[in-house]
């Protein structure tokens, strides 16, 4: 089934708590009744790093309305390699929803394969020769539910071009295997290649997965958010933001539709690169360079060759989301992308986890910029030295880039330095317009 049941946004639209309301609950209780059953829904959000996505706002919607009509709700926050959410996330995000409805995705160990794509399809459509296992929690396959709703925001996103639809399945409940291939897949093909585009050779391993084994799930109902930052003229606290449409429905078109908006309301292409980006990193959202990283990733077509990324992390902990993966990224370093492939070729450890491979690749500057990472009390300088970045003080740096007196966007300080500002980089993909078109254009 391909049908879209709600659609509504604008690059200028503005959709209030009350109209995401009427808009979602009207979606979702027709869709219920067009997909027959009633047994239990199974409810995959993002976790607290997409915490302005307003997934949260629509899960505890869906708790609501699946309550009110006797059916239960489950809710499988879709982690990825995230680390769980703790009492105090949960609360943050899903202030409506009882404690007892969560369940935690487990990427090493809690998951089926319904299937592989064999090397020859996958060579064929990204020049990688390896198969493809098609995973998910097992909760999807095995756990009796008559429906899962798939909540998320559609956004420029470093692996798959665009966040969400097959991605928040097959990576977000997904297994180590299909997400170590398939991350590497997307460094190799190529950031820039990839960044901001709906299809892509990443998108084509999960849409020919779900084509071929899709039907061991139950139906799939996506509600697909698209979320902009204000723009530099408006008053905006560091990181506000707006929905700008909402997508609900079965099957591919809602997420084409949200895509389209998303590059619309999502991409900012400069007529010029930036010598020096400041981006602010939410404590409560970025601990680990790991989620952190997407300050680089989203503004590395934007950055002139010698200019400067600085970095706000007051919440920096740590490089990965666990120990395993942070243990890894320390040893290697953010290197060269060619550099880190050789190493992937040789190095055993490396070998077996691809996505820290795909991560150090695409949080290498490659030599074009520096990133200074600007730290809280929880990595040192020699910590963030050794690990490829260039390190700043931050105390110093939040009392020259005030997150609460700048805005979005370009400017010039008191003394004449001109900043980029970007108070959330989850937000968009910020790239120089040259840059972007030159990487090839895909859908």
């Amino acid at each position: 089934m391909n049908k879209t049941i709600a659609a509504q946004g604008g690059r200028e639209r503005e959709l209030s708590d009350e109209t995401l309301d009427e808009l979602f609950s009207g979606a979702l209780n027709r869709a219920l009744g067009e997909a027959g059953g009633s047994g239990p829904v199974l409810i995959l959000p993002p976790d607290i790093t997409r915490f302005h996505s307003r997934a949260g706002f629509l899960t505890d919607i869906a708790v609501r309305e699946l309550s009110r009509l006797g059916r239960l709700g489950l809710v499988l926050p879709a982690l990825g390699t995230h680390a769980p959410m703790g009492p105090a996330d949960l609360r943050r995000m899903f202030p409506g929803t009882p404690p007892d409805r969560f369940r935690a995705h487990d990427w090493r160990r809690d998951v089926v394969e319904l299937g592989r794509l064999e090397a020859e399809w996958v060579e064929g459509v990204s020049g990688v020769c390896f198969d493809w296992p098609v995973q998910v929690n097992r909760l999807l396959r095995d756990g009796g539910f008559s429906l899962i709703l798939s909540i998320g925001q559609v956004v420029p996103h470093e692996v798959a071009g665009m966040a969400n639809h097959h991605k928040n399945i097959l990576v977000g409940t997904g297994g180590k295997e299909a997400i170590d291939k398939s991350h590497f897949v997307g460094a190799l093909y190529g950031l820039e290649r990839i960044l901001g585009r709906i299809n892509n050779p990443v998108r084509a391993l999960f849409d020919e997965g779900m084509r071929r084994f899709g039907q061991a799930l139950p139906p799939i109902l996506w509600a697909l958010t698209v979320v902009g930052g204000r723009g530099p003229e408006e008053a905006a606290a560091p990181g506000e933001s707006v929905v700008r449409g909402l997508y609900v429905g079965f099957g591919r078109d809602c997420f084409e539709q949200a895509g389209a908006l998303a590059q619309e309301v999502n991409l900012d292409l400069l007529d010029e690169p930036l010598e020096k980006a400041v981006v602010y990193l939410d404590p409560g959202q970025y601990r680990t360079t790991w989620l952190g990283n997407k300050a680089v990733y989203r503004t590395r077509m934007a950055l002139a060759d010698g200019g400067e990324l600085l970095i706000l992390a007051p919440g920096l902990e740590r490089f990965g989301e666990d120990p395993e993966l942070d243990a890894l990224i320390r040893r290697y370093g953010y290197r060269s992308g060619g550099m880190i492939r050789d190493l992937a070729g040789r190095e055993k450890d490396l070998a077996e986890n691809l996505s820290v491979a795909a991560h150090l690749i695409h949080g290498s500057p490659e030599g074009r910029f520096t990133v200074r990472y600007c730290p809280g009390p929880g990595l040192g300088r020699p910590e963030i030295e050794a690990a490829g970045f260039a390190w700043g003080d931050l105390d110093q740096a939040l009392k020259r880039y005030d997150p609460a007196s700048l805005r979005p966007g370009k400017q010039t300080l008191p003394d004449g330095e001109e900043i980029f500002f970007i108070p959330n980089p989850s937000l968009g993909l910020w790239a120089e317009k040259t840059r972007f078109f030159s990487a090839g254009i895909g859908g």
